[in-house]
């Protein structure tokens, strides 16, 4: 099935029908919010529910009145990141990857034949146990980073026009994680729908903060290693930033290790953020160290021959300047490890781009037009690594295609006052960031020196 007849089949139930809202979701475990695909905005699971069952740190009311407008031929607002994609281009959008891959497609029929208010069991999970985090992402926030947390709580929030980091704000939306020390009720009901959530799964996917701070990442990696009949067609992902301390990254890949090796699960993939190379990342992901991070990447590649690490790309205004040395670094990698069990380039290194929409400050829309042509550069040059003389394939049609929707929506409208707004957020958002972190942005990114200076 291609990706065309994909969309035709969800067409037929309706223009806004993606089967991501059943099968997929994402269950932030510290604050208690969920979301089905990464695009909308997540939303609290109340309590009341989740007393009553387990599964509604899935099955909420509210994702279940989304699946209502799927099914009657309605665009649920808050999927408007694919509705941006179709609306404004000719390549698909992320409700058709989401639909067509194997997690999905193969239930197709039963959900499109299902009531809109049943509780459906996902295939493909996300949690986060912890906000636990040694970096302080620009893009980033105090409820997904305890480092980002404790920088607001002592200095306050950024002076922007926004509320991204404003503790009130996030207070109002009851996304304030649970400390550590008390007791969270969406982990304690995680536990208690995981035996039977494991046995169904066909993707367990565990993000952050940082994971490898948590003990409930090394918690699940141990169930998996003490199961006499182990789910073998259980595909398992894990997110680190490369950054924790040695002694984690190290029994990580040995766990991953040993659970590859004796065949526990089907696959094990493993993905790890980076906008940008060099000095630029380090500036976008505070308290990165860029050749720490690349060396424990390589280290991941030497001893764990078998998973795949793919590398999640947040592209934002930050990350225009240095893309193309990150493509060519990620090229090497897909050459440098291939094996008996990676014979592909593309079965090592995946280079996965999404475009950073939140907070619209950072976004590649406040870019002055001169840089735009770096984008164009990068797309030419994945397309010219993507194959070598043999025919060999280093970078998919979707890798590509993914770099070449942030130039579309670059080119899609704009409202003139929110730009505006946007550019001015910019330049306070990053002299106070200059000022709270000791970092220096004109020596990072001289050609936006304009942008920085935009007086308030």
């Amino acid at each position: 099935m291609d990706f065309q007849c994909t969309k035709d089949k969800l067409d037929n139930t309706g223009c806004g029908m993606c089967l991501a809202k059943w099968t997929q979701t994402t269950i932030y475990l510290h604050n208690g919010h969920t979301h089905s695909c990464h695009h909308p905005r997540t939303h609290k699971i109340p309590l009341t529910e989740l007393n009553k069952n387990p599964t509604a740190l899935h099955n909420t009311k509210y994702k279940k009145l989304q699946r209502k407008t799927m099914l009657k031929g309605g665009r649920p607002e808050e999927c408007d990141y694919c509705w941006n994609v179709e609306d404004n281009s000719e390549e698909f959008s992320d409700r058709i990857y989401k639909s067509h891959s194997e997690w999905s497609a193969p239930h197709h029929e039963e959900i499109v034949k299902s009531k809109w208010n049943i509780d459906y069991n996902p295939r493909y999970v996300e949690v986060v146990f912890s906000s636990a985090c040694n970096l302080k992402c620009s893009y980033c926030a105090p409820h997904i980073s305890t480092k980002w947390m404790e920088e607001i709580q002592k200095h306050g929030e950024y002076p922007t026009s926004t509320k991204f980091n404003n503790l009130d704000h996030l207070k109002k939306i009851k996304a304030i994680p649970i400390p550590n020390r008390e007791h969270n009720p969406y982990v304690e009901a995680f536990w208690k729908w995981w035996p039977d959530l494991y046995r169904d799964l066909h993707t367990f996917r565990i993000t952050g903060g940082e994971p490898l701070l948590s003990t409930d990442t090394f918690k699940v990696l141990d169930f998996i290693l003490e199961q006499d009949n182990p789910n073998k067609e259980l595909t398992i992902s894990i997110n680190t930033n490369m950054m924790a301390p040695d002694n984690l990254v190290d029994s990580f890949i040995d766990k991953v290790n040993r659970i590859t090796k004796e065949k526990r699960v089907k696959e094990f993939q493993v993905f790890t953020s980076i906008d940008t190379w060099g000095k630029d990342a380090e500036y976008i992901r505070d308290g990165l160290v860029f050749e720490k991070f690349w060396d424990n990447c390589n280290k991941f590649l030497e001893k764990c021959e078998i998973p795949s690490l793919t590398f999640m790309v947040t592209y934002n205004a930050l990350s225009v300047f240095n893309f193309h040395k990150f493509i060519k670094g990620v090229y090497d990698l897909k050459n440098n490890y291939r094996n008996e069990h990676r014979l592909f380039p593309t079965n090592c290194c995946v280079i996965d781009i999404s475009y950073l929409r939140y907070p619209s400050h950072q976004t590649v829309k406040i870019l002055p037009r001169n840089t735009w042509s770096l984008i164009k550069k990068q797309i030419k040059l994945m397309k010219e690594l993507q194959k070598d003389e043999n025919g060999v394939e280093y970078f998919t049609s979707m890798e590509i295609s993914k770099l070449e929707r942030i130039f579309d929506w670059l080119e899609s409208k704009n409202d003139r006052k929110e730009l505006l707004r946007n550019k001015k957020d910019f330049g306070i958002f990053f002299r106070e960031h200059d000022k709270r972190r000791g970092t220096n942005f004109l020596k990072i990114f001289p050609d936006l020196k304009k942008l920085y200076g935009v007086s308030e």
